[in-house]
């Protein structure tokens, strides 16, 4: 059964870091391509970053590129999103998601950026 427990949310204020971490069972997390999805406030989820089974070919959606960066620990069955220079419209439910495992979510990791 796959389980995805997110954590490391938090209050920051703007231009803050966090570093959010999804510990992985159940599948063989090392050859799995592995995404971050978020769901802002009224607002539907959206995609955020994703990455390779080897955390190569890393992408992002333009609103956190070059602020955000995704990686994965293939020892530790962990995937993280190092997430600098915080702004307001980052305010969200973040969710970790294995693509290759449809509608698995876990319970996300709420972020808030506010001053």
């Amino acid at each position: 059964q796959v389980r995805l427990v997110e954590s490391g949310g938090g209050l920051v204020q703007p231009g803050g870091s966090l570093r959010l971490s999804c510990v992985t069972s159940g599948f063989r997390f090392s050859t799995h391509p592995m995404s971050w999805y978020r769901t802002p406030p009224g607002k539907q989820r959206e995609w955020v970053a994703g990455c390779e089974d080897d955390g190569s070919d890393a992408e992002y959606s333009d609103s956190v590129k070059d602020r955000f960066t995704i990686s994965k620990d293939n020892v530790k069955n962990t995937l993280y999103l190092q997430m600098n220079n915080l702004k307001e419209e980052d305010t969200a439910v973040y969710f970790c998601y294995a693509p290759d495992f449809v509608n698995n979510w876990g319970q996300g990791t709420q972020v808030t950026v506010s001053s």
